[in-house]
């Protein structure tokens, strides 16, 4: 058993660590609140696109002429989004995404080239040998769509120049406060939500309906990218609130084991000195 002063300063240092993991908590639940606020006041906007994305397709698709983005084409060459955190001690939730971004990389027939977007997941795959095409880090906890624009560009271009044949994006979509789900879906060639009833009457576009498609369709993508940027920060604050609450609880608890220990051992010291001294009194007296 550990001496009296190996376990007050073990009881001390996780005093301290418990601060930290207490301090951290807070702090990732205030900024998960911000993510989570951002997310849902950016969903009117993303529900209204994709209506007006969804009757603009039903119109153009009678035409010939698609727009590029819109095209398939045999699948030579795959790009993937991979989003994950520029730091850890937030769970399970990193090791999940690159998981699964992993399998999905290697279910591919075709040829894939990944645009890391965090520290995580950049080396992940840098680690795994995947082909880099990108790396985006320190994007922030509060990114805007002008942080986020470089990342939709370069895949819309690399897919308009043919380097990429199809573009996916994996992210950790938010379900709930204990709960986020890593998710892969495609981005590019755009498939837009089906034409709802709320969209089925007729619209005037002008100048045409191809001229307003063209300019909705770069814009439909980098809003995908931002709104999963977005899903994924509140994931991970909200497993980094979780992970840091749970290290807090567990760190109490030691204190209580190591106080139990602490209090045996020196019950055990001082009822060894009485006996020391009952021994010497009692040979004094003999």
């Amino acid at each position: 058993m550990p001496n009296i002063r190996q376990i007050r300063r073990r009881i001390r240092s996780v005093q301290n660590t418990a601060k930290i993991t207490n301090a951290m908590s807070m702090i990732a639940a205030s900024k998960m609140r911000r993510a989570q606020q951002r997310g849902i006041q950016g969903r009117p906007y993303a529900e209204q696109i994709r209506g007006v994305m969804s009757n603009l397709m039903a119109v153009v698709a009678r035409s010939e002429a698609l727009h590029p983005l819109l095209q398939q084409r045999p699948v030579l060459r795959v790009g993937y989004i991979h989003i994950t955190a520029d730091r850890g001690l937030c769970g399970a939730l990193n090791s999940n995404m690159n998981r699964s971004g992993f399998h999905f990389i290697n279910g591919q027939p075709a040829e894939v080239s990944v645009i890391a977007v965090g520290r995580r997941g950049r080396d992940f795959m840098a680690r795994s040998g995947k082909d880099l095409r990108a790396v985006f880090i320190e994007l922030g906890d509060s990114p805007t769509l002008l942080d986020t624009l470089p990342i939709s560009r370069i895949v819309i271009e690399d897919y308009l120049s043919g380097h990429f044949d199809q573009v996916y994006i994996g992210y950790t979509d938010f379900v709930n406060t204990v709960v986020q789900r890593p998710r892969i879906e495609r981005l590019i060639p755009v498939e837009p939500a089906p034409l709802e009833s709320l969209y089925s009457g007729e619209y005037l576009y002008e100048p045409s309906p191809d001229a307003v498609l063209n300019s909705l369709l770069p814009r439909y993508v980098e809003m995908q990218v931002y709104h999963a940027i977005l899903e994924h920060l509140a994931s991970e604050q909200s497993a980094r609130m979780v992970a840091m609450r749970s290290a807090s609880d567990n760190a109490r608890d030691m204190i209580k084991d190591l106080t139990l220990t602490y209090n045996k051992a020196r019950q055990e010291i001082i009822t060894k000195e009485i006996l020391d001294l009952v021994g010497g009194a009692a040979a004094l007296e003999g």
